[in-house]
Parts: C-alpha cells; sequence; structure tokens
C-alpha cells in the first residue's frame, strides 16, 4: 500500500494542489494543522476531506475553531488563528471541532500509527535527537509518522540501541526531488514528511512522504509550487506580511 502522508498544510492551497498532482498514492494520511497562517482554509479543508478520511487534529486546528485558545501562540499565529476561525464556515469549524487527538492507526498497517507532535503528546516538538529518545523508547509500533515541527526528517533506533537523525539532502531548491529510506527490519522509526504549506527548513518547496507499506520504503519530496500565488493571498487577506515572506525561503 501506498500512503500519501501530508502535515502542516496550513491553508496552503496552492501548495497542497501541487503535491496531490505529483505523488501517486493508495491513501491518505493527514498529520493536522491543516488550517492557520495562510489563505485558503476553507478551500483546502474541502480538499482535504475530498482526498481521504484519515486525519489527526493539529495545534493550529484546535486554535481555529475554539477548542483552545491563542495565548501560547505568537503574535503573528495568534491573529492568523483568530482570522481563520473569522473565515471558516460553520460546517467546517464543527469538522475541525471533532478530529481525532493521535496518535492513529489504521487497521491495514498494524505496525504504523500517524500523530502530530509525538505519541508522548500531540503538542510536543521533536526537533533533534534528544527529543526522539523517550518516544524511541516506548513506542509500541515500528513506524511512527509525526509532524509539526516543519522538518523533514527521521530519527530511528536499531537493534544496537543506537540512535540515528536523517535529514534529506537534494541537490538543489528548485524543481521536484525524491529521496528513499529503506526501512530496516530491526529498527523503530520516526518518520516526518515536512510541511506542505510552511517548511521551515531553508527548502521552499513543498514537502510530503509516500510511504510503501509492502516494500517498507519511505519517499521523502519535495515539490516546487506557485508560491507568489499564495503570498498573494495571505496579502490580500491582509494578514501579516511575515507569513508571506517566509513561503519563499522555507523560513
Amino acid at each position: 500500500m501506498r500512503v500519501l502522508v501530508l502535515s502542516d498544510i496550513h491553508s496552503n492551497l496552492e501548495a497542497l494542489e501541487a503535491c496531490l498532482d505529483t505523488a501517486s498514492y493508495d491513501i491518505v494520511v493527514n498529520l493536522g494543522d491543516i488550517v492557520g497562517y495562510g489563505a485558503s482554509p476553507n478551500e483546502v479543508i474541502k480538499r482535504s476531506r475530498k482526498i481521504g478520511k484519515y486525519f489527526v487534529r493539529g495545534n493550529h486546528d484546535r486554535a481555529a475553531c475554539g477548542l483552545t485558545d491563542v495565548t501560547e501562540f505568537n503574535p503573528v499565529a495568534a491573529m492568523a488563528a483568530m482570522w481563520t476561525r473569522q473565515q471558516l464556515t460553520e460546517e467546517n469549524l464543527i469538522w475541525l471541532r471533532k478530529l481525532p487527538q493521535g496518535p492513529l492507526r489504521i487497521k491495514e498497517l498494524p505496525d504504523t500509527e500517524f500523530v502530530h507532535g509525538s505519541p508522548l503528546d500531540e503538542d510536543e516538538y521533536l526537533i533533534d535527537g534528544r527529543d526522539a529518545v523517550g518516544p524511541l523508547s516506548v513506542s509500541p509500533v515500528a513506524v511512527t509518522f509525526f509532524g509539526h515541527t516543519h522538518l523533514q526528517g527521521a530519527f530511528y533506533r536499531g537493534s544496537g540501541l543506537d540512535d540515528e537523525t536523517l535529514r534529506p539532502q537534494y541537490r538543489n531548491t528548485r524543481g521536484p526531488e525524491t529521496l528513499e529510506l529503506s526501512l530496516k527490519a530491526d529498527a523503530r522509526y520516526l518518520l516526518n514528511p515536512g510541511s506542505i504549506g510552511q517548511p521551515r527548513d531553508g527548502d521552499w518547496r513543498a514537502g510530503f512522504v509516500i510511504y510503501d507499506s509492502d516494500a517498507r520504503v519511505a519517499e521523502f519530496h519535495r515539490v516546487p509550487y506557485d508560491v507568489e500565488k499564495a503570498q498573494r493571498r495571505i496579502l490580500d487577506a491582509a494578514l501579516p506580511e511575515r507569513l508571506a515572506q517566509r513561503l519563499a525561503v522555507g523560513r
């Protein structure tokens, strides 16, 4: 089974469509933060619901639909969350409120789970190897997909109990690129597909993963998209200019 794993779309319709135009998959799993920051929340929700049924909620999803307040957000993120709440249709507000908290399991993938931040805490950031020690130590499954950090890559622990970190190294930041990671049978993995709508690893292209569960291969993808159109939407919506600027630099 080929599983398209998406995370942190953040209301960026142009980036989402570019990924869907590129990817070949059987099912889609969405790791949350569908909305926030960007200017197309209703359009992105509609598209996301159309392509799949497997979701976990993100912290921006919770804030945008009123499940949590924005006191822990920085001022720009808080402003975007409140703007999103005002824009969402009633149907989409209700849908966001019903999104499940991870970890999510799928019957066809018994040794895999899906979370937003961490298997231990949906709001936890797994940024470096030290953050991954706890989840890798207690995970009941071989493969966990997580998002939240907007940093594409992987943490894994082999039979020797040595933890490793992988950050995909691409040739450039222009066209589409793919890098493959073959998963070892005796290792546990935390895999981050990266962010569709707001990468923060210095690569502006949208990031996602295709997981071939039969071959046990994770394909890390980066694809270019019409970033100028996404920026114009943000500026036309009178959202903070910073949200438009950062899209071009992947920060």
